[in-house]
């Protein structure tokens, strides 16, 4: 099965840490996973439940806990292109809890979920947790940052039955808590052996103390690649978007007091094309499926080493390179854990504005609840759209809804030629996402 799920995925080769975890997680044993991020830990523990999970068991057999709503949806998308034929659900917050309860009546033989959500679901009887054998704790390092720890020492006190446990961490632990139940794991560290970042480190000086000029400036020297602007506050993020929609800097938004559908349409468009510019928090630093990021811009330095370095492990991830940029005030000084002496680039003179993304991002009122797929929305789009091949771009499909990059020069055209088709017999809202 792992072979024919590997082909599935166009993959020939594990790395040898995913080689590491398949050979070392197996019923009786608990393992610590160190690896850092954009490292796949995601298919090295999910792998091995491929050989785990037992057809037609009743009831959730594995559980995997996760610090954010989009790192689960993002596990589930990787389960379900295994095409395993075991049932997944994955349960956050930001949506109806009684949707959730009605897929749990089913129960999957996996469940993926936020610690909030899963805890929520066991204290009101949604979840029998006798029969779960296996618990993943994700990216344990961020859900006990972000306070998460109360949550998840309620779920495992829930859970009687567990004859493996898996913790993964994008960076070493001085101690395991003891309400894990993990007191002599086999450690899998491949910390150390990470591919060196090809990372370049450059910086521009703002005139004075206002760094809102820079920035726009060093945006304008980058143009049109992928770039990440990162602030410590949302309250920057939201200052620094209303000066670049002033400049028409087309741009996208992700901060923890966004809606849940908000932060995640600004993913969809930023993973697509539409949008080549995304301001963030250090929310965005980590566990989120983003693409390959040639630009990282510092515009408030980070805080502390560790999100130096997530926040630049979103770029120049395996064989690629990449650029991290400071912006620096007249009076800022370089943090100590920033090694290296950055080049200082003159962006002064740039004020040629990025050009408009190539892609627009089309929303479509049926997702997979609606058994519609990648291949459906496609089909439709192409026949009765009459989009060409190359008119087409990346293709979410949530549960409820489903978005397509289209050529932002056709879009209007394909909107007029779908109105009122139907696809898979249903006629849905089709229109640009807004």
């Amino acid at each position: 099965m792992i072979k024919s799920s590997l082909e599935r995925l166009g993959i020939s080769q594990l790395k040898p840490m995913q080689e590491a975890a398949l050979e070392a997680i197996r019923p009786g044993a608990d393992i610590v996973l160190l690896s850092p991020t954009g490292s796949g830990k995601t298919l090295a523990f999910l792998l091995p439940l491929l050989k785990i999970l037992v057809p037609g068991h009743q009831g959730v057999q594995a559980l995997i806990l996760t610090p954010s709503r989009e790192l689960a949806l993002q596990i589930e998308q990787v389960f379900r292109q295994l095409q395993s034929g075991f049932k997944v659900n994955t349960c956050y917050g930001g949506h109806p809890m009684s949707t959730e309860k009605n897929n749990l009546k089913e129960p999957p033989a996996l469940l993926i979920g936020t610690p909030g959500r899963i805890a929520d679901h066991i204290r009101r009887s949604n979840i029998d947790t006798a029969t779960i054998t296996v618990l993943v704790l994700d990216e344990f390092d961020k859900s006990l940052e972000l306070g998460f720890q109360g949550e998840m020492e309620f779920i495992i006190s829930k859970l009687d039955r567990i004859s493996l446990k898996v913790l993964t961490s994008a960076t070493n632990l001085d101690v395991i808590p003891g309400f894990t139940g993990i007191t002599k794991p086999e450690v899998l560290d491949f910390t150390t052996d990470a591919v060196p970042l090809k990372l370049g480190l450059s910086a521009v000086k703002a005139d004075g103390t206002d760094k809102l000029e820079a920035l726009f400036h060093l945006i304008c020297h980058i143009g049109n690649e992928a770039c990440l602007v990162f602030c410590n506050h949302r309250e920057t993020v939201e200052r620094v978007s209303g000066l670049l929609s002033d400049k028409n800097v087309m741009h996208g938004i992700y901060h923890g007091g966004l809606e849940q559908e908000d932060r995640e349409m600004a993913l969809i468009r930023f993973r697509n094309g539409t949008h080549h510019l995304l301001l963030t928090t250090d929310l965005a630093s980590r566990g989120l499926d983003i693409p390959e990021i040639r630009h990282v811009i510092h515009y408030q330095f980070p805080t502390t080493e560790n999100a130096w370095t997530h926040r630049n492990g979103r770029t120049a991830r395996m064989h690629a390179s990449g650029t991290a940029w400071l912006v620096m005030a007249q009076d800022d000084f370089i943090p100590s854990f920033i090694s290296g002496e950055p080049a200082f680039v003159d962006v002064s003179e740039a004020n040629t504005l990025p050009e408009e993304p190539l892609w627009e991002t089309i929303y479509i009122g049926a997702g997979k609840k609606d058994k519609i797929r990648k291949g459906d929305v496609a089909g439709f789009l192409m026949q009765k759209g009459r989009l060409p091949k190359d008119g087409l771009g990346k293709i979410e499909v949530l549960d409820y809804a489903s978005f397509a990059a289209v050529k932002r020069e056709i879009c209007l055209k394909m909107l007029r030629l779908v109105q009122g088709e139907q696809i898979k017999k249903k006629t849905v809202k089709i229109d640009i996402a807004r």
